[in-house]
């Protein structure tokens, strides 16, 4: 955490700032060295205004036959981030799993709010579905995947998909998701909403940010008040001990086993928010890559 300060990646402060301020500040990514992969393509499709939709397509071999394909939705409180921010991220998960990944530049908050970002995911969900074979991908082996505010959007995509009858989507991987807009509802964002990078008023900020009060019980935007998880397809949880969102996002794991859905949660002690994508630097990340990829593969390689 004093690297990433020591680089002017903090939220201290960030109830004063604007949301062209912090993402000055916030140069997610940038000067990091990344991993290669077989080939990349940048496209523009169409998002679900009818307006350019920019994605990263990552193949991380070349082959004739179809590969898995995961739908990757970037972190960030749905106001910072981007494509860029987790390339790195997303190209050591396309090398551990040898599928191919799509990551989604979705619109982002507070100039385009609730529900922007969700509905973009799925529009770009629906367009991997309907061109996976000219990707070199397999439209039946499809997931969804996120980090944070991503894996919110991962949740969220896969109950539209559920609720609006396709894409079938086969496995979610839900690293760190915030499930819940609410964040006096779950201790964990008192006991580590100080200390550990992510903070309890960081949450509220980007709540405030992304969506109207009247918006924040609606099952695509807290993922856990839906009123019914059944029919969701198998979970991977990734949560960290000292994280605001462990609770929420290891509840939401729980919600979903009750629900008859086959779903996974790994806690890393002595991980904090973010850490998913610090391989270089902290071994616990390079363990949580294992397992996730892991859950993937056993998910969609069948």
């Amino acid at each position: 955490m004093d690297m990433m300060e020591e680089n002017g990646v903090s939220f201290a402060g960030i109830a004063s700032l604007t949301a062209e301020e912090l993402r000055n500040r916030m140069q997610l990514g940038d000067a990091m060295p990344v991993e290669d992969v077989a080939r990349t393509e940048d496209r523009v499709i169409s998002g679900a205004d009818g307006g350019d939709l920019p994605i990263r397509i990552y193949w991380a071999e070349a082959t004739d036959e179809p590969r898995p394909v995961v739908v990757f939705f970037h972190g960030g409180g749905w106001v910072i981030g981007g494509i860029d921010s987790h390339d790195g991220q997303v190209r050591e998960m396309v090398n551990r799993t040898g599928m191919v990944y799509v990551s989604v530049d979705y619109r982002l908050a507070p100039e385009d709010k609730f529900p922007a970002a969700a509905e973009d995911c799925y529009a770009a969900t629906q367009w991997v579905a309907a061109n996976a074979a000219a990707i070199g991908a397999d439209a039946s082996r499809l997931g969804v995947a996120g980090d944070s505010a991503g894996g919110n959007l991962a949740a969220a995509v896969a109950q539209m998909a559920r609720d609006r009858g396709g894409p079938a989507i086969a496995h979610q991987l839900l690293i760190y998701p915030c499930c819940d807009m609410d964040s006096n509802a779950w201790p964990s964002q008192t006991e580590n909403g100080f200390d550990y990078f992510l903070t309890k008023e960081s949450m509220d900020w980007f709540y405030d940010q992304y969506a109207d009060v009247a918006d924040r019980n609606n099952p695509y935007a807290s993922p856990i008040k839906a009123d019914d998880l059944s029919g969701l397809p198998p979970a991977c949880v990734i949560t960290a001990e000292f994280d605001p969102l462990r609770d929420e996002g290891e509840a939401y794991g729980a919600a979903l086993q009750e629900a008859g859905v086959a779903c996974e949660v790994h806690r890393y002690d002595g991980m904090f928010h973010g850490f998913f994508g610090m391989t270089l630097a902290i071994p616990g990340a390079v363990e949580a890559q294992e397992t996730a990829a892991a859950a993937v593969q056993a998910a969609l390689s069948g």
